[in-house]
């Protein structure tokens, strides 16, 4: 592909999945050629970011498996308007009916202090040390491309990740002192459990996704902000959902997120 149909690649597959959620419709198909590399992704998405009016209220991290290149870990944009903060009244997620829809029981960190734009490499203490809290909570995975994962990791993040929304639950107490990696989580669909597992199965833990959140960003010219939420990856497996389903996530049985499954 020569430069310039790789930019009209680009512009067509960001335009598309920018329309395609703006109108809540599903793509059949995928809308270009897939991006094979992962900087051709984040250009896309890049791209789609430019074309929103969306304020960006957080970032998700998703694992990539098997890792591209020394790469194990995706990003991306998690919009305020599909943000959610339970409150105890019920709470209904939307998600594509006829494209890709799931729900993963999460650990979510707020950023305190925003990261230096210049800085490139960090610790994971030097990630931690920059978030304020810890909270339970409900990624909702859905996209217009009922394909979203089936091609790999490119393909997810260009499509923002495939993130339609987050449920942010309550805080984990006096979590800079306690080993939250230890807990039990436990995800529940239409009261069947779907998946159980702690974080010690992810990578390098919930702090390892900041650290290479902080990186990717700088890396790719985004200045992340105080206040900020880094949804950091499935403890549980994604785990498909259909409209009406009731999603329960639980927390080593002592915080619980809920939601319903609604259609856009």
């Amino acid at each position: 592909m020569q430069p310039d149909d790789n930019v009209d690649n680009i512009t067509r597959i960001a335009r598309s999945f920018v329309g395609a959620r703006r109108e809540g419709h599903a793509l059949p198909d995928y809308p270009g050629d897939m991006p094979a590399e992962l900087d051709d992704a984040y250009a896309v998405q890049d791209a789609a970011l430019a074309l929103t009016q969306g304020k960006v209220a957080g970032w998700k991290v998703g694992r990539i498996n098997p890792p591209i290149g020394a790469v194990d870990r995706l990003a991306g944009p998690i919009f305020t308007d599909q943000l959610v903060i339970a409150d105890g009244s019920p709470i209904e997620m939307p998600v594509f009916a006829h494209g890709f829809a799931a729900a993963e029981a999460e650990f979510l960190l707020r950023i305190g202090t925003a990261p230096g734009p210049a800085k490139r490499h960090y610790t994971i203490e030097e990630a931690r040390a920059l978030i304020d809290a810890v909270h339970v909570g409900i990624e909702i995975a859905s996209s217009p491309f009922p394909g979203i994962n089936d091609h790999g990791a490119p393909v997810t993040i260009s499509d923002f990740g495939n993130n339609n929304g987050l449920i942010v639950g309550a805080a984990v107490g006096d979590w800079r002192h306690i080993d939250f990696d230890t807990w039990p989580v436990e995800t529940w669909i239409e009261g069947e459990r779907a998946g159980a597992a702690t974080t010690a199965t992810m990578l390098d833990g919930p702090f390892g996704a900041a650290r290479f959140l902080f990186e990717l960003m700088a890396a790719r010219g985004i200045a992340l902000e105080a206040g900020q939420w880094i949804s950091t990856g499935a403890v549980t497996g994604v785990h498909p959902v259909r409209v009406g389903d009731r999603v329960e996530a639980k927390f080593d049985d002592r915080l619980t997120v809920e939601c319903t499954i609604k259609a856009r």
